[in-house]
């Protein structure tokens, strides 16, 4: 074979190809046809230099074009980097600012029955003598008592795992049991709500709310707000179940589903951040004022990372779920 000679007579192709190649997101379906067609040729071309005339630097040049009109051809996928660049980025903000609505009215609700909990249990001594004995309510408010020393009961790092496994586990009970009707979400939520409010109340009765705050508030801003964005995800996927739209129900759930699994993955680094927090910063030796301001520079970068970051990536359109490639092809619904 003559290098030079088989160059020249496939030198305009291979040029062609190399262009369209270039612009392959921009090609019309005849354009598209065509680089298929001369991606093929190209390949066959690339087979007879090596097996009659392996010329190197022709080899390299017919090489490098095959493998990029192969990717223009059949796709490139992103590196998994981009993949958790975009989750973090967008998809993961995206689905929580969607959800906005749910999670903010359980906020709120769960907010008001905590409080109005708490105002019962410090003042009516009847209430408080039915959830504990003078004695263990006394060891657990005193100074020194067992809610200040909950958060140094153990090894900061291993306080820190426990943490965030239990915190893990509640948000994730919110999140994929909302497909039983919601009702494991709202048993949850009060449970929670239970929780915060007897605490408060006990502490309050005591005279100690102001301990109790300091202690509750660096890592419960940021803690109690990624179990309600759980919570309220988890009512509107049972409200999917319920009222799938103009979607199948099968549809609908899926699409539903599969944004719950990627908000689980968000949450669990959020409450990450919030269980370091709990085990470094809540039981440190830092002024009150201090805790307290870490923990809502933590909430407030949340909030704006939502609010700022979610909100423009949801109105361009990004949803939370997967793209097409992943999460495949739906087939077409009269509507």
């Amino acid at each position: 074979m003559d290098v030079d000679l088989f160059a020249a007579a496939h030198r305009a192709e291979w040029d062609r190809l190399a262009h369209l190649a270039a612009h392959s997101r921009t090609l019309t379906g005849a354009q598209a046809d065509e680089l298929v067609t001369l991606y093929q040729r190209s390949a066959t071309h690339l087979s007879m230099v090596r097996a009659s005339a392996p010329d190197p630097a022709l080899l390299a040049r017919l090489s490098t074009l095959v493998t990029r009109a192969r990717s223009a051809v059949a796709g490139s996928h992103n590196p998994a980097w981009r993949e958790v660049g975009l989750f973090f980025s967008q998809r993961f903000p995206a689905a929580v600012y969607r959800s906005r609505r749910w999670w903010l009215s359980t906020a709120v609700g769960t907010i008001v029955v905590s409080a109005l909990l708490a105002a019962w249990v410090a003042v009516d001594a009847g209430v408080r003598g039915s959830i504990a004995t003078p004695a263990a309510i006394r060891d657990l408010t005193q100074p020194g008592g067992s809610f200040e020393t909950y958060y140094s009961s153990n090894p900061a790092g291993s306080f820190a795992a426990q943490v965030w496994t239990n915190n893990a586990w509640v948000a994730a009970t919110c999140l994929f049991f909302g497909v039983l009707g919601g009702i494991p979400v709202l048993i949850a939520l009060w449970a929670n709500a239970a929780n915060v409010g007897v605490s408060a109340g006990l502490m309050a009765a005591a005279g100690r709310l102001d301990i109790f705050f300091g202690l509750i508030t660096p890592h419960g801003l940021l803690e109690l707000t990624a179990v309600f964005v759980a919570a309220g995800t988890g009512l509107r996927l049972a409200w999917t179940v319920i009222n799938p739209g103009p979607h199948t129900r099968t549809v609908a759930l899926a699409r539903e589903g599969r944004a719950v699994a990627a908000m689980a993955l968000g949450l669990a680094c959020v409450l990450l951040v919030s269980g370091v927090i709990e085990a470094f910063v809540t039981p440190s030796g830092l002024p009150t004022w201090a805790r307290i301001g870490i923990g809502v520079c933590a909430e407030l970068a949340f909030l704006a990372y939502v609010f700022v970051l979610g909100r423009r990536a949801a109105l361009a359109g990004v949803t939370g779920d997967v793209d097409t490639r992943s999460g495949g092809d739906t087939r077409p619904e009269a509507g």
